[in-house]
């Protein structure tokens, strides 16, 4: 509400600096939505609606006592609330005619009972409070700083307070929030929609009207001049603290039919000022009108000889336009236009097309020297052709023998399938780009529009050497490309490939081929309908439309929306279909532009499905289709450009789960560590990516290792140059190193040395990798001290300071398995690395919080002094103990087996009692998670040696749930509940609810188990059961 009040809103100065709202659909949009938001607060919200503001929102409302009902007390002046805050203050007071209000509450039930006037109400309540949140929350929050508040700063003001009262103010605070990214996004939109003027449209446009202006009855207007003959460098009129509020220049206008009118061109706009004042000096900025697009769209609201002479010049210029193109067909010389069809041609792009502006305008301080508008006997300042061929864009293509093509993408919202989560933002469709309309265009833009025109109206020979000559241009170039599509030339060859001339659709696949590398062509392809006729031509018997169709896909599918139409008009399945390569297959008696084989269909096929794989529909519908089998057959082949899409393909696909039991089944993962051995390093970055995303499943790694695949990607990790290969190979070492004796061959293959090596100056994407395969080859004490020996430990603490978070992961975790060594653990801890550790417990992620606990277990535990260790850190035992609150079980299992090493030392012990460990614990105590049964009966054991903790964990009832754990089928989690329920047996109480609960029975079992602590603690705790049956019993008989 703040920022988008700030930001977004337009804001107008009216009389002695009052501001105003100005009457603009988005300040209207903004409006409405901020009302639809305080309505929804008291049913959606209660909380929320209960909140009492710092100060009160205060205005001038129509509204009279008597509009008021229940709820509130009325008198002849006067309303307010029976509702009130703690100290007694109604929450709402109406005096005369000044309004009060002090809760979203009272703010939802003022709209309701303002009814038709609610609009009016809130904008006037917005007019009077111009920084609302800084009143509703307090000046922290306000925008009068310059300052945005966002969910960073409110999670960092949840920590300077406490209770319910701060905890709602910051429910409230990150509602208001919510609303204003919302409200920015929703202005953004509005924005895009309009159309944005800039200086040099302006002086064309009023160039362009100066020579059609005059005394003649024909004319459009008497005159039309500039107020100020001074011109800035940025082409601006208008004084810098105007140019500020994105006014460009101010005009006179005399219709034929009208007063003169005084005129303010602007960046949103032109509109009618208070003109000049009257001493002729200075202009009255103040607008006496709505806002219009243009000039002509403005003048012709105003002036009805105006708009009736418009109109018949327009008319004029299409008969003349009409001769010109007939003339144009057979003559080779271009023929000179005269000044009136110019002059109408360019009012024509007024009237039709305008050029966004890309940035905003800049004011500017330094005058430019100008020419006089009388000396400019020529009006040809614009391109005119280049923006009237936009025009036809809308024009129907003609084909000999064929009617007009007109396509238009339908999407269903049930067609609308969710994309794979794991996708790029490079996925995304890019904003559109348009040329400048004043920018200095090559020759090469004119040449091709004359080939487009020809492409248009041309026979099938015309046809074919036009696009044969369109080739000849360089279609890598993005001027070329644009060219192409902004004379309409795209609609022209997706039209082609609706014909039956099998020369023209090849022709047109080729150019749409090389043109649709660029993101905005693609996206183009789309709207114009050209993936369903592309489709359409995978079916065709001529290999080489195949595959020129395959390889255009594969370009176009670059993007969402893209892969989701090819699905959607069974693209998959026709694709799938063109991998199946039969090497002796005969070639089609029709002649081809180029000869295609079996294997060339295959690659391009291979190609676009690699595209289309990156969402989940796809992947799924590939594996439907029958793909993989396809896929891995073609994995067999020599051909390096085969071999790449393929791979590719696969890795995509074995992010699912499915797919890499399909992999293990077809036996590619023997194809793919054959294929690490290319000498294509883009073929072995693919090979590398399969295998790292194959590897997540444990059969896997071992058939890796099986087919001498560790080798290979031990020796890819000296060559450093390929970051984006050397990322691959990195990930494979990872995920392969989960397996120890996997770790034993990479510790040969010395790959463990060049990985501490790889933890300097390389890109995140390497170090979280590294880092990983580091944390599982130091599961193996031999490869810690392997790692100290090298000079790993350093590296690996200053990668603690970083802030992504699946490198800190990584990190943490093999810092952690570095503490077993405790020299290793000397070395952290001089370079401050356990307080490092101890930090990340603050961290948002909670896996990166679960990393770090799980790191700080061996360093407590190996450290010399870990006990003064632990409670140098101030505030370092309470955070510990407040991670007990967390909801994620990876974490509360990691803190409850820090809280175990901690606990100890007898001090520290004592003094996360005080911080209220026990009952923390116990609350804990009723989880089925195996894993966190485990550490938390660990913890629950140690803490039982201090004071009268024993008791108090009976008191909080954490007894009979651990008798629970008794049936679990995790060996480690009988042992740690054996020697929590050894401890806590030695209470009188807690004994006997230990045998109420059955334990003794699931105990006796427990005493025969091989393993001899489990034996201990389960006969320790049977002990002390009988111990208190007998002291009953003499206590009974004596």
């Amino acid at each position: 509400m703040g920022l988008a009040l700030a930001r977004a809103a337009q804001w107008t100065a009216v009389g002695h600096g009052t501001t105003t709202l100005e009457s603009t659909p988005l300040n209207e949009a903004i409006v409405k939505e901020i009302v639809v938001f305080v309505e929804s607060v008291l049913s959606k919200h209660p909380q929320a609606a209960r909140f009492v503001f710092i100060e009160p929102l205060e205005w001038k409302t129509d509204l009279v006592p008597s509009a008021f009902g229940l709820g509130y007390v009325t008198s002849e002046n006067t309303v307010q609330s029976e509702e009130v805050d703690k100290h007694g203050e109604p929450l709402l007071f109406l005096s005369k005619s000044k309004i009060k209000v002090r809760s979203f509450g009272q703010l939802s039930r003022l709209l309701l009972t303002a009814k038709g006037t609610k609009l009016k109400e809130a904008q006037a309540c917005l007019e009077a409070n111009r920084d609302p949140v800084a009143k509703i929350l307090g000046l922290d929050y306000g925008t009068a700083k310059g300052e945005s508040f966002n969910q960073l700063t409110i999670l960092e003001k949840m920590t300077m307070g406490v209770g319910p009262e701060h905890e709602i103010k910051m429910n409230v605070a990150m509602l208001i929030q919510q609303l204003d990214t919302y409200l920015l996004n929703h202005s953004l939109k509005h924005i895009a929609l309009e159309i944005h003027l800039n200086p040099s449209t302006v002086r064309n446009d009023i160039e362009l009207l100066k020579s059609c202006s005059g005394k003649g009855k024909e004319t459009v207007l008497e005159s039309i001049e500039y107020t100020s003959e001074y011109e800035f460098s940025n082409g601006c009129r208008a004084p810098p603290w105007r140019q500020m509020l994105g006014e460009m220049c101010y005009v006179l206008v005399k219709p034929h039919d009208a007063e003169t009118l005084c005129i303010t061109c602007c960046t949103e706009g032109v509109f009618l000022n208070g003109g000049k004042t009257d001493d002729e000096r200075e202009l009255d900025y103040e607008r006496k009108s709505n806002i219009y697009k243009d000039l002509v769209t403005f003048l012709s609201e105003k002036s009805a000889t105006f708009s009736e002479n418009m109109a018949k010049k327009e008319n004029k210029f299409d008969e003349q336009q009409k001769k010109h193109l007939q003339q144009d067909e057979a003559p080779k010389k271009e023929q000179t236009v005269s000044k009136f069809d110019s002059a109408k041609s360019a009012l024509d792009q007024i009237n039709f097309v305008r050029s966004p502006i890309r940035k905003r305008l800049q004011p500017s301080l330094n005058w430019r020297s100008t020419v006089d508008s009388k000396d400019k006997n020529s009006v040809r300042d614009v391109p005119g052709e280049t923006l009237a061929a936009r025009l036809e864009k809308t024009r129907p293509s003609l084909i000999p023998g064929r009617g007009p093509v007109i396509r238009k993408v339908l999407e269903r919202p049930e067609d609308i399938v969710s994309e794979s989560s794991s996708e790029s933002e490079e996925d995304e469709e890019p904003p559109d780009h348009l040329l400048e309309a004043n920018a200095d265009l090559p020759s090469e833009y004119w040449q091709i529009q004359k080939l487009v025109k020809y492409l248009k109206g041309g026979n099938q020979t015309v046809t074919v050497i036009a696009l044969c000559s369109l080739r000849d241009f360089n279609l890598a170039q993005e001027t070329c490309q644009l060219a192409i599509r902004d004379v309409g030339g795209l609609e022209v060859l997706i039209n082609l490939l609706d014909t039956d001339e099998l020369k023209c659709k090849i022709g047109s696949l080729k150019i749409l081929k090389e043109i649709s590398h660029n993101p905005q062509i693609r996206r183009n392809i789309v709207d114009l309908g050209g993936l369903p006729v592309m489709v359409s031509i995978l079916d065709s018997p001529n290999k080489s439309l195949k595959c020129l169709a395959a390889e255009t896909i594969a370009n176009v599918a670059k993007f969402r929306r893209a892969r989701r139409a090819v699905r959607q008009h069974g693209g998959i399945t026709k694709l799938v279909a063109l991998l199946d390569c039969r090497q002796n297959s005969s070639e089609p008696s029709q002649p081809s532009l180029y000869e295609a084989t079996d294997v060339d269909v295959a690659r391009c096929g291979a190609q676009a499905l690699w595209s289309c794989s990156k969402s989940y529909a796809n992947k799924e519908a590939i594996r439907k289709a029958g793909g993989i089998p396809l896929l891995a057959q073609l994995l067999k082949t020599s051909h390096e450009d085969m071999l790449i899409p393929v791979v590719g393909t696969l890795q995509e696909c074995a992010s699912e789960e499915n797919y890499r039991a399909a992999i293990k089944e077809e036996r590619i993962i023997g194809n793919l560590v054959k294929n690490l051995n290319s000498e294509n390093e883009e073929l072995q970055e693919h090979c590398a990516m399969a295998i790292y995303q194959c590897a997540e499943d444990e059969d896997t790694r071992e058939l890796v290792r099986l087919h001498g695949g560790l080798k290979p990607l031990a020796s890819l990790l000296s060559k450093t140059d390929n970051k984006e290969r050397l990322a691959a190979v990195t990930g494979a070492i990872w995920k392969c190193s989960i397996n120890k004796e996997n770790v034993t061959k990479f510790h040969e293959y010395k790959a463990i040395e060049t990985l501490v090596e790889l933890l300097t100056d390389q890109p995140e994407e390497v170090l979280v990798n590294v880092a990983g395969a580091l944390g599982e080859c130091c599961q193996e004490y031999e490869n810690c001290v392997l790692v100290r020996k090298c000079g790993g430990i350093q590296p690996l603490v200053n990668l603690l300071v970083g802030i992504n978070q699946a490198l800190l992961v990584n990190v943490a975790k093999a810092v952690g398995a570095c503490a077993v060594d405790p020299e290793s653990m000397m070395i952290i801890d001089r370079l401050d690395g356990v307080r490092l550790l101890w930090s990340l417990l603050k961290n948002p992620h909670p896996d990166v919080k679960a990393s770090a606990a799980w790191a700080l277990c061996p360093c407590i535990e190996n450290a010399k002094d870990a006990g003064e260790m632990v409670r140098s850190f101030v505030g370092g035992l309470e955070l510990v103990v407040n991670l007990l609150k967390s909801d994620n079980e990876e974490v509360l299992a990691s803190v409850c087996a820090a809280i175990t090493n901690i606990a100890k030392d007898q001090e520290n012990l004592a003094v996360i009692t005080d911080h209220g460990v026990v009952p923390l614990l116990s609350k804990l105590a009723n989880t089925n998670n195996d894993k966190l049964r485990r550490h938390l009966a660990e913890a629950i054991s140690r803490c039982c040696m201090w004071g009268r903790n024993k008791a108090a964990f009976g008191e909080h009832k954490a007894v009979a749930p651990l008798v629970h754990y008794l049936k679990s089928k995790d060996t480690n989690v009988h042992r740690a509940t054996a020697q929590a329920l050894y401890q806590l047996s030695e209470d009188i109480d807690n004994c006997i609810t230990i045998h109420e609960n059955g334990a003794v029975k699931l105990l006796l079992d427990m005493i025969g188990s091989n393993d001899q602590e489990l034996q201990e603690a389960a006969a320790g705790c049977i002990s002390n059961i009988r111990r208190l049956a007998l002291a009953i019993d003499k206590a009974r008989y004596t």
